[in-house]
């Protein structure tokens, strides 16, 4: 449920200390005071405690033209730029016709300009439309015509974010969609106040803006978990039958059932995981998955599959212990309230959504929470579902070992280590910003902060992959060593996915670093540990890698000495094709 102005305001009182710092400018041509309350609102929400800067009324030329103004200085880690269309069609409206077909291209230039000048992440609000009717519906032939030129800037936009990897859209056009313009846009309080937004729109605006700087920041839902009863289908399958379940495209309940899989089939094939948990005997709630004709999801959609009679929230927690990622990764459908509440009560950190009774209403609810917000996509996502898997079918092996080296030994796995690369640039950033648990420093790299890191000759980079004998897990760990001075090496950055824990590839990682060092005639490694609320998993990581605690430049490190450095025993092989 999205919160209102006056609930927001009241959260700039609340106690911040301990949420994630960060700073944040917001820009814009018109009143940006009550949308700066509900961003900072929506920050306090998500436990982000904002530094912000608001710049002066319509100063935005002003403030990224000038090196030497306050924007500068504030060095915000983001930017939001609001230029509203109202502001756009009055500077239309003052040009001639050949201004006016190059108006959206000229506009389009100022934000290249603008991303290139700064090293912050720009959040750009796209344009509402606004139809001035001067040609009716012949505007889309008119290339001077202004909803001709909104439209454009809007497509444009769109591809400019193709090239310009410190941009992200805020798509406020889907705000207006939804609600409609008479709810968004409110003339007495702009004629007035010129405000843009409706006091009741405001907090959707600043929802969609922190929900963008949640994902950069790695915080977005990974996982979907899914009842199956009344919530994938209409009916009991136990009771009903596998002929009488209601689902498929034609008219009535069955229509919304196949849409809403179609929906969740999308979300799959995004990178979203997908996971089962159903109370059920497992052979009859597998059987639609197998059989009905009209099921759009199939068995092999499906990471994880738990039905049983047990506790939802037990099986939940085994879900999780499966694909070893956080609860708060987590969202649970199911159209039971009774269900809904036990998780919430016992698991409250997984989002639980208040599905409504009409599964009818189900997609139109799930669009507007806006859950699987992602600053990301590459063709690794495609893969996830199998990947996850592969891991349950290594769980099931492993137990039939005695001992973890002879598991270990068994899989055969294999890294090939490589610097950055145009290749896995994209995958190298995507990590950044999914690792949360094994992350020691917890630094989010965009695609341009990767591509500046690989040309920086003060940088050493590597990328690690696994394959074993069940598959490949592809990219899965990121070291980035600094150099110091002639002696030092520091780890500016060590992340890995949390699919390949307790195969020994910590152990493969630093075994790989220190025979670069020795190569290269370093003597120290230099380690930190900067605790999130997320990564106390890798606490005493340094330590029991035998690094020993140092004071460093002032930071409480560790430190390893490489010529003392006996190479840690692991199970894998070493690739090298850097």
């Amino acid at each position: 449920m999205i919160s209102t102005f006056n609930s927001l305001r009241k959260k700039l009182k609340d106690d911040v200390s301990s949420f994630t710092k960060l700073k944040l400018a917001i820009v814009g041509d018109t009143s940006t005071q009550f949308l700066r309350t509900c961003i900072e609102g929506c920050a306090i929400e998500n436990k982000f405690n904002l530094a912000l800067f608001e710049a002066d009324y319509n100063q935005i030329e002003r403030v990224f033209l000038d090196k030497n103004s306050e924007l500068f200085d504030f060095e915000p880690d983001y930017i939001v730029v609001f230029q509203s269309t109202q502001k756009f069609l009055s500077s239309y409206n003052k040009l001639d016709k050949n201004a006016k077909i190059n108006f959206a291209s000229e506009r389009l230039n100022f934000i290249h300009h603008i991303c290139s000048a700064v090293n912050s992440k720009v959040i750009y609000y796209n344009y509402p439309e606004i139809d001035d009717s001067v040609f009716g519906s012949y505007a889309n032939l008119i290339q001077e015509s202004f909803v001709f030129q909104v439209r454009k800037f809007n497509y444009e936009l769109m591809l400019l974010t193709q090239e310009l990897k410190n941009l992200f859209i805020c798509d406020v056009q889907s705000l207006q969609n939804k609600f409609g313009r008479d709810a968004l846009f409110s003339p007495s309080i702009y004629v007035n106040t010129d405000s843009v937004f409706s006091l009741e729109m405001l907090p959707y605006v600043a929802s969609k803006t922190i929900d963008i700087v949640a994902a950069i920041e790695g915080r977005f839902k990974k996982c979907l978990i899914l009842d199956l009863d009344n919530t994938l289908w209409g009916g009991i399958i136990g009771d009903d039958g596998i002929e009488h379940i209601q689902i498929g495209n034609n008219l009535g309940i069955g229509k919304a059932f196949s849409e809403f899989q179609e929906w969740i089939l999308k979300l799959k094939n995004r990178g979203v995981i997908l996971a089962v948990c159903s109370k059920n005997d497992e052979k009859i709630a597998k059987e639609p998955f197998e059989s009905h004709p009209d099921m759009v999801l199939r068995l092999d959609d499906i990471s994880v599959f738990v039905a049983n009679w047990e506790n939802k929230a037990d099986n939940i927690r085994r879900i999780q212990s499966v694909l070893n990622i956080g609860f708060d990764s987590i969202v649970f459908l199911d159209d039971n309230p009774f269900e809904r509440n036990i998780v919430r009560e016992n698991i409250p950190e997984v989002c639980v959504p208040e599905l409504p009774e009409d599964p009818a209403e189900y997609l139109e609810y799930l669009y507007s929470l806006n859950l699987f917000e992602t600053n990301s996509y590459s063709e690794a996502d495609l893969d996830r579902t199998l990947q996850y898997q592969t891991e349950s079918k290594r769980m099931d092996m492993k137990l039939q070992f005695a001992n973890e080296e002879d598991f270990l030994s068994s899989l055969s796995m294999v890294s090939e280590v490589s610097d950055f690369s145009k290749f896995n640039i994209p995958r190298v950033s995507q990590l950044s910003q999914r690792s949360n648990q094994y992350n020691l420093r917890t630094i989010r790299y965009t695609e341009q902060d990767v591509e500046r890191i690989s040309k920086d000759e003060n940088y050493k980079t590597f990328t690690f992959t696994l394959k074993d004998k069940f598959g490949d897990n592809g990219l899965i760990c990121v070291l980035i060593l600094k150099i110091s001075d002639a002696q030092t090496l520091f780890i500016d950055t060590w992340f890995m996915s949390c699919r390949v824990l307790k195969r020994g590839m910590e152990c493969f990682v630093l075994n790989t670093i220190v025979d670069y060092a020795q190569q290269n005639n370093y003597s120290k490694i230099i380690g930190e540990y900067i605790e999130t609320p997320k990564n106390k998993l890798v606490e005493h990581h340094y330590p029991n890698l035998d690094f020993t605690p140092v004071n460093y430049a002032g930071i409480e490190c560790f430190q390893l000495f490489v010529n003392n450095y006996n190479k840690k025993e692991c199970y894998i092989l070493n690739k090298n094709i850097a």
